[in-house]
């Protein structure tokens, strides 16, 4: 398994010995380049997600989908952003100007924050902390402000019932998708993410084998809570397009309904990536003790593993999108107090005897 941390310590060596740069011009360039492949990787996945699940809803529909604007319909995407860039962006009367234009920024801001804690490969994650979990967790809430202040601000009564509405859901299904984590964090022992990933190396050692019945409801709560935390479908009341327009975001135009829309797909890509990389082993590849088979799995490139379980999770997330009815919102909140976060304490209880009576593999 390639470790892309030979790279950057070349590259590293290179600007600091060869180029003779100070260490603070040296990070300075670093970090600079880093951000650039961030962003980049960030706009084109977004485009490849709107148009995977545009094919995707075609399927569960019958239909074929985009299919003009180049051969399939690739470039349907690409004539979108170019329409949403040039679009005209207009102001709303007696709208609190500042909490207005700041929301899409917090939405993005925690949507990147989250998305640069992904461990792509082994050596090639841009945030990799002690307490990885905890700063994941963090950085996502800020995504509720976003919503909140987009529907205030935009002094639109619609907007409000839509942004409360959200809120409420996301900062619900917020506790069970901590604990969900937390019964991870208690089987590795440790909360940093290349951590949890290096105690899924070996044969049968992914954590849903090794942790056993625990870990696989927690692998399913976490896919459920990580959907209503994304604002998708049957959990996308708060864009209710038959009661509230399209919701917190309705009286936005051009980019600032942009970063709404790319963030909530990238927050599906996050949501899928967590869910790969603490219960399926991140860019680990499937080993079963069999030697010629491991070497062949071996073979395999850490972020092609990655990308694939990555994809594998958020096919299904999409297939119950397109697939059960829309939620209401008492339904929304009973599935999470009455089912769902009890179900994750009892749990967190028994992952918790089964560590300290050592009966996981």
């Amino acid at each position: 398994m390639f470790d892309f941390s030979v790279v950057t310590k070349w590259f590293d060596a290179l600007l600091r010995q060869t180029c003779g740069l100070s260490n603070f011009w040296a990070v300075l360039i670093e970090c600079v380049i880093v951000g650039l492949i961030v962003l980049t990787l960030y706009a084109l996945i977004a485009m490849f997600m709107i148009y995977f699940e545009r094919k995707v809803c075609a399927f569960f529909q019958c239909r074929l989908g985009p299919m003009r604007v180049g051969k399939w319909g690739i470039f349907q995407v690409v004539a979108d952003v170019v329409k949403m860039l040039i679009k005209e962006i207009f102001g709303v009367d007696r709208s609190d100007k500042f909490l207005y234009t700041l929301a899409p920024f917090l939405t993005i801001i925690a949507s990147v924050g989250t998305f640069s804690f992904l461990p792509w490969n082994k050596g090639a994650v841009v945030l990799d902390f002690n307490v990885g979990v905890f700063m994941v967790t963090a950085i996502s809430s800020i995504g509720v402000l976003g919503v909140i202040l987009s529907g205030w601000g935009s002094n639109n009564k619609y907007s409000v019932v839509s942004a409360m509405r959200g809120a409420v859901q996301m900062i619900s299904y917020e506790i069970s998708l901590g604990l969900c984590m937390v019964t991870a964090v208690i089987l590795c022992g440790s909360m940093q993410l290349s951590d949890i990933i290096g105690v899924q190396t070996g044969p049968w050692r992914w954590l849903i084998i090794q942790g056993h019945i625990p870990v696989i409801i927690a692998f399913l709560i976490f896919l459920i809570a990580g959907n209503a935390e994304a604002n998708r479908g049957p959990f996308d009341l708060a864009e209710a397009e038959s009661e509230l327009t399209a919701g917190y975001h309705t009286e936005y135009s051009g980019m600032g309904f942009g970063y709404f829309y790319l963030a909530e797909y990238l927050n599906l890509v996050v949501i899928s990536g967590l869910a790969a990389t603490i219960f399926l082993g991140g860019w680990a590849p499937l080993n079963i003790g069999i030697s010629g088979f491991d070497t062949v799995m071996n073979y395999i490139p850490g972020f092609v593993w990655f990308a694939a379980k990555t994809l594998l999770v958020i096919w299904v997330l999409m297939w119950a999108r397109w697939t059960f009815p829309r939620l209401r919102i008492d339904q929304i909140l009973t599935l999470e107090w009455k089912y769902l976060m009890p179900c994750m304490l009892l749990t967190l209880t028994v992952m918790t005897a089964c560590v300290a009576l050592g009966l996981t593999l």
